[in-house]
């Protein structure tokens, strides 16, 4: 009974800084993660339920991420604020074993690392197709705003079915300032249309459905089909051009293929499958061609047969140079072949890498809801009295080598360097061995309640010199 009593005071403490740290951080990212598209989504005449869209389906990427690391925040606050009031001191007085009081958190991390399985499996990777489908639908909403220098740029619109292409040499974005535009109008069959200018403003009316070009110092160059041996040439000082209905409604059209990071377990596992197959397939393929042409050039004829002279010897030799130059030929044809053959497998075996790193990382990121409750909670008794500040900068520390150890392993992975296995498993299994160590030496009390951060730090970093400490004390017991 006294065991379940304190079981519940435990998952009590923890909650409050978990869902606290859990809010703060996601709703942090969030905000940085919605930053990052705000140019993608400014100015697109989009809805409020749109960009309500975006931003809820940016939620489980963001969660992803944060709820491993709010672990890590709600064990460190509740066991630092335990060593701080003396609680540990007073278990352990007691007989409660620190092992025995940390047991619930491990069953609450595996918990969570079963239900971050689940989530990353199947919500987070359909919340990133929707939402790589959404953001291809508003890109592609009003293209006008994404105007490339040097570039002929397409413009539609809705309204009329109008066709037109615009190319200006230098955009300043700031000011909506075009110079060196010319503008291809293929909006009728029957008449061709290209307008030049030397500089021009871009604007939108206030619902911006309308797309206005003010052109100053121009030529439109015009030839009717009707009349083929006609051309006009039209000069300008100002000319205004309006193009209607420019993106004014929202085409849902879908993310359509799906990347590594939309893909399911089931899914992941299969386009490995699959790649594998088509390699080995590839390799085959490859082995017999090179058997056979191998089989091939052994079967030449030779110069001449024992007692063969005259015409039926000049014959054989043409014959052997007629083979000569034939496998000369297919050698060079193969030699082409086979490079091709060496980038598809190249290709193929790189797609394996991303897939399968894919694949563990899925598995990896919740598994990091046990190791931080098993480093959190020896980090947290040895520096007690260390507060808020404590908390927040080993928290900081240690998912930040966390973070960095997982990304730069998915990168070496992806690459090929090592193992997709190890690229996503190495960080855990360090930070697995570091928080076993602490657990080993759970019971050792570093520093005394009064202490603070800086001075548990240097407690832990003068245990590392046990040889000065025991020759201070001679010395003292000398004097």
């Amino acid at each position: 009974m006294k065991l379940r009593i304190l079981t519940r005071y435990l998952l009590r403490a923890h909650l409050g800084p978990f869902l606290f740290s859990l809010s703060v951080l996601t709703g942090l990212l969030l905000i940085n993660t919605v930053a990052k598209r705000f140019e993608d989504l400014a100015g697109k005449g989009l809805g409020i339920g749109v960009i309500a869209e975006v931003f809820m389906l940016s939620v489980p990427f963001t969660l992803a991420l944060t709820l491993p690391m709010s672990v890590l925040v709600a064990v460190l606050y509740a066991f630092s604020q335990f060593s701080a009031d003396n609680e540990i001191t007073a278990l352990k007085a007691s007989g409660v074993s620190l092992l025995r009081l940390s047991l619930p958190l491990f069953v609450v991390g595996g918990l969570l690392t079963g239900g971050m399985l689940y989530f990353n499996d199947r919500i987070l990777s359909e919340s990133n197709y929707r939402l790589k489908g959404l953001l291809i639908d508003i890109a592609r909403k009003s293209p006008t705003l994404e105007l490339k220098e040097q570039v002929i740029n397409e413009i539609r619109t809705d309204g009329t079915g109008g066709r037109y292409y615009l190319q200006p040499a230098r955009i300043e974005a700031a000011t909506n300032r075009l110079y060196d535009v010319v503008i291809y109008d293929l909006s009728s069959s029957e008449r061709q249309r290209t307008i030049y200018a030397d500089s021009g403003w871009m604007a939108f009316n206030n619902a911006r459905t309308d797309l206005y070009l003010t052109l100053y110092d121009g030529t439109i160059h015009e030839r009717d089909g009707a009349e083929p041996n006609r051309f006009n040439r039209i000069y300008f000082d100002q000319q205004l051009i309006r193009f209607p209905d420019i993106g004014n409604q929202l085409e849902r059209v879908g993310g359509g293929s799906r990347g590594d990071r939309e893909m399911s377990i089931k899914m992941l596992a299969a386009e490995v499958e699959r790649r594998r197959n088509e390699l080995a397939e590839l390799k085959r393929q490859a082995r017999d061609e090179a058997l056979a042409a191998v089989r091939h050039a052994l079967g030449i004829l030779p110069d001449a047969r024992p007692g063969e002279a005259g015409t039926a010897a000049a014959s054989r030799k043409l014959s052997r140079e007629i083979e000569l130059n034939k496998l000369i030929s297919d050698a060079r044809r193969m030699k082409l072949q086979f490079e091709n053959y060496q980038q598809r497998a190249k290709q193929l075996q790189n797609g394996i890498n991303e897939y399968s790193v894919e694949y563990h990382k899925k598995f990896a990121i919740p598994f990091a809801c046990i190791v931080f409750v098993l480093i959190g909670a020896p980090l947290a008794v040895r520096f007690p009295r260390g507060g808020v500040g404590m908390v927040i900068a080993f928290s900081l520390v240690v998912f930040a080598i966390y973070w960095s150890g997982l990304t730069g392993g998915e990168q070496l992975g992806d690459k090929g360097i090592i193992p997709p296995f190890w690229a996503m498993w190495l960080v855990n299994f360090v930070f697995l061995g570091l928080g076993l160590l602490g657990l080993a030496r759970f019971g050792r009390e570093t520093s005394s309640n009064r202490a603070g951060a800086f001075d548990g730090v240097k407690a832990f970093f003068a245990r590392l010199r046990p040889h000065r400490r025991g020759a201070a004390l001679t010395v003292e017991r000398r004097a």
